[in-house]
């Protein structure tokens, strides 16, 4: 049974999504608050995190930017704030998909199963050549692990997706709406700014240098290419 996370101050939206998670064979915890909601959220052992940005205590940006910094697991913010700088910033700090309220439960659940299931699928398959070497930096596909000069790099589910799939496919070009398809899937709501979020970060966890970046090059009017 899948285990869930809700951290969201306002109780009647965590039962309700509570209700129908339950009702999905989840398992759920609660918590109304920043500060429980990161304690558990980096104590306990959850499959996925549905995470609102203005709690008491500690907002959602530095919790998600707290738990990402730890843990791999998937987050999916819903919040009542809808502009596009805080979806962006939503993204930035890790978060795997962002939902505004109002929102569908039945949608937010689907959303779940949906990460959880990318998630298993690229976590569970294995590969012969499950090591990628590309001059000082090492993806190991099957244990979803980066190292860049042999130093361990933390990065969240969809960057190591991003990553991974550009370095399977080295030398082409690869627009940011097909990527956004490739790595979220042609059902996902967003747009592709999220794409370029990533690879700036990206960029900042593998580049000597970000702003002349070695591995992900891009390629003005077209889109990205990964340099080997």
């Amino acid at each position: 049974m899948k285990h869930i996370l809700i951290i969201e101050d306002e109780t009647s939206i965590a039962e309700l999504q509570k209700d129908y998670f339950e009702l999905n064979g989840f398992r759920v915890d609660m918590c109304h608050t920043g500060r429980e909601g990161l304690e558990k959220a980096l104590q306990g052992d959850y499959d996925l995190i549905v995470l609102d940005l203005m709690l008491p205590g500690i907002d959602g940006f530095e919790i998600c930017r707290s738990i990402r910094s730890a843990k791999e697991v998937p987050i999916v913010i819903v919040s009542a704030r809808k502009e596009e700088i805080d979806k962006i910033r939503g993204f930035g700090t890790g978060a795997d998909d962002y939902m505004t309220k109002p929102f569908s439960p039945g949608e937010l659940v689907a959303r779940v199963k949906a990460h959880l299931s990318r998630y298993e699928r690229l976590v569970g398959k294995k590969r012969a050549d499950d090591e990628i070497r590309i001059r000082n930096l090492t993806i190991q596909t099957a244990s979803r692990r980066v190292f860049v000069a042999e130093r361990e790099v933390t990065f969240t589910a969809k960057e190591f997706d991003l990553l991974t799939f550009l370095a399977v496919h080295p030398d082409r070009v690869f627009s940011k709406d097909e990527l956004f398809e490739r790595i979220w899937g042609a059902d996902s709501l967003g747009d592709n700014n999220t794409v370029t979020v990533h690879i700036r970060r990206i960029r900042e966890k593998i580049e000597s240098d970000p702003s002349a970046p070695q591995f992900i090059e891009t390629v003005w009017g077209a889109g990205y290419r990964f340099s080997v």
